[in-house]
């Protein structure tokens, strides 16, 4: 079954100072694994890709990237240097390889500018965010010159996990829990509900989120967000369920499991969930595996590991 990747990661020089430290606690064996893959774009990553049949992939930086920077000028200079270098890191393999835009949101005007700049320049097929800028949401009004942009080129935009602000409490001395763990999930699914209760979608009804992770466990959620909302005296045009379903796609990064692979096709629609790996940090060959092996209609399989990413990125 041919696929395409959409939550892939590669390094560029500007940006290894902020992923660097990400990596503190984790065995040099792995750390070198993953560091290797990250600044390949040749050989070993079409490799990688044949084995688990990706036909194309979308490659996106690792993160933080320069969403931690406090300084908004050192921001933007660097995230247009890391789109220039992916650029052309990729240009050799055209056909296979694409890109996500690296955002400084430090600067919303400037980002939308930068956006529109990797989508007509460079051929970019939207944007990743690596969670929240600095403690800022992309629900807050001030990225709305942003959302214009997205919903006007018609680009979705990949909301990646981030450590929150401040680490949770209730996690205390359970080390395990942070990060992919569960802290991610409840991280980025906040983000993403902040941007439907916020009324981001209200005000840019076109505009595509997309989510990893079979969308963070809201699949699972979707009657409880609606009836909670009721409760509370929540006003948007339509219920919270609606724009998860009409204005969010998600990928099964990193979730190689029947059983939510199925949720999030039962609550959304197969044609609203697509093939993802999380590539390095995740092996291609056990995603693509999966792909292949889980037990599912044969025209949900093909719209999940194909038709859907290349109609949505124009990718096909």
């Amino acid at each position: 079954m041919k696929k395409i990747a959409l939550e892939e990661h590669c390094m560029t020089p500007g940006l290894a100072s902020y992923w660097e430290p990400t990596m503190a606690d984790v065995p040099p064996e792995i750390y070198q694994r993953i560091r290797t893959r990250l600044h390949d774009y040749s050989e070993m990553r079409l490799r990688e890709m044949d084995e688990a049949g990706i036909e194309k992939a979308i490659l996106s930086a690792a993160g933080p990237g320069v969403q931690v920077e406090p300084d908004t000028r050192t921001a933007l200079k660097t995230a247009a240097e890391a789109n220039d270098y992916l650029a052309g890191q990729i240009a050799p393999n055209s056909k296979r390889l694409y890109g996500f835009a690296h955002i400084a949101l430090q600067d919303p005007a400037e980002a939308a500018k930068e956006l529109e700049r990797c989508v007509k320049q460079l051929g970019f097929k939207g944007a990743m965010i690596n969670g929240h800028s600095n403690g800022h949401y992309l629900d807050e009004r001030q990225f709305d010159p942003f959302w214009a942009k997205a919903e006007e080129l018609q680009v979705p935009i990949y909301l990646h996990p981030a450590d929150p602000p401040v680490q949770y409490n209730s996690f205390g001395n359970y080390d395990s829990l942070r990060r992919a763990t569960w802290g991610w999930t409840v991280e980025t699914g906040t983000h993403v509900l902040r941007m439907v209760f916020g009324g981001v979608f209200d005000r840019f009804p076109k505009a595509t989120l997309a989510v990893g992770h079979l969308g963070e466990t809201l699949p699972f959620l979707l009657w409880r967000l609606d009836s909670r909302a009721k409760l509370y005296g929540v006003k948007l045009k339509r219920e919270p369920s609606d724009y998860i379903r009409e204005n969010i796609v998600v990928t099964i990064s990193g979730m190689y499991s029947a059983e939510p692979f199925n949720c999030a096709i039962a609550a959304l629609g197969q044609d609203r969930v697509m093939f993802s790996a999380d590539y390095p940090f995740e092996p291609w060959v056990v995603a693509g595996n999966f792909m292949d092996d889980v037990k599912v209609d044969e025209k949900v399989r093909a719209d999940v590991a194909w038709n859907n990413a290349a109609k949505l990125f124009d990718v096909g």
